[in-house]
């Protein structure tokens, strides 16, 4: 009896470049959003700029993207080049926060034994191939449609969104008034799963460099288990790569389900993050 051959996924070598890649593409991704933020909310003081290669970005002194992305891919960094950074967050009322990749050059870890600096949390960074003929998700359940979405639909895109987030209310209010933001930010692309005519997901994504990073992803709870989310995974992955891209990435908690999902279609873990923090009093003080 003949085998059965089944066809994996070619992934590429965990090194530098990849590295590059994807935080590239996500510091792309969060500078668009702050671009857009300025735009949209200059009162909001919404600020980015380059140093040692780097994108440290200010969205508010308590959103998760006021932080460095990149720091330490382009090479080794100076102590002039970090302080420049920790000064730009500290004119502004926020913490010096650094997300690095274990692949970052090592003048970046002795930067931050040398100041004080604490690691507290950790990020998967996974990814995959893409072509325009990708399949993963199955047959789609009658009546379930997953199409782009406008400008002029931010209202829907939003209280869609921000309905996934309903058992946390907080949180759901913050997602819908994002929502403008993130539809105005230029190189990203949203999209809705709807059923029967009823918008019950989302999904969005950025692209830059040849990469998609993924993000967006909410299902409100009477829409649950009806195959929304790999519908809308699959969607975006062949948008990506009709677009020009390669490669998807996405971010998770290590361990948690979200990761467990996205390797079951296809994703591997490239690498882990280490956020740092640098404690209020070394702040802009090196």
């Amino acid at each position: 009896m003949a085998a059965t051959i089944i066809a994996a996924v070619s992934h590429p070598f965990a090194d530098l470049a990849l590295a590059r890649r994807l935080e590239l593409a996500e510091a792309h991704a969060n500078v668009a959003f702050v671009e857009a933020r300025a735009r949209l909310m200059p009162e909001s003081g919404a600020a980015w700029m380059e140093a040692a290669g780097a994108r440290a970005m200010f969205d508010g002194v308590a959103s998760p993207l006021t932080q460095t992305f990149g720091l330490g891919m382009s090479g080794a960094v100076s102590a002039d080049e970090l302080t420049r950074i920790e000064r730009f967050f500290s004119d502004r009322g926020a913490p010096a926060y650094h997300e690095v990749s274990p692949l970052a050059d090592a003048s970046v870890l002795a930067l931050f034994q040398d100041r004080g600096y604490q690691p507290f949390e950790f990020t998967s960074v996974l990814c995959r191939p893409i072509d325009r003929e990708l399949r993963i998700a199955p047959a789609p359940a009658a009546g379930l449609r997953v199409r782009t979405i406008g400008r002029n639909e931010v209202s829907l895109w939003g209280e869609t969104a921000s309905g996934g987030w309903s058992e946390t209310p907080e949180l759901a209010s913050f997602i819908e008034a994002l929502a403008a933001v993130v539809l105005d930010s230029r190189d990203v692309a949203c999209f809705v799963a709807e059923l029967d005519g009823h918008p019950i997901a989302t999904g969005a994504m950025s692209l830059s460099g040849g990469v998609a990073l993924l993000a967006g992803a909410s299902t409100i709870p009477s829409g649950r288990r009806r195959g929304a989310q790999l519908a809308l995974l699959e969607t975006r992955l062949r948008h990506a790569a009709a677009h020009g891209c390669d490669l998807a990435m996405m971010c998770a908690a290590p361990g948690s389900a979200s990761q467990r999902n996205a390797e079951r279609q296809g994703f591997r873990v490239a690498y882990t993050r280490i956020k740092w923090r640098l404690p209020p009093a070394r702040s802009g003080s090196a």
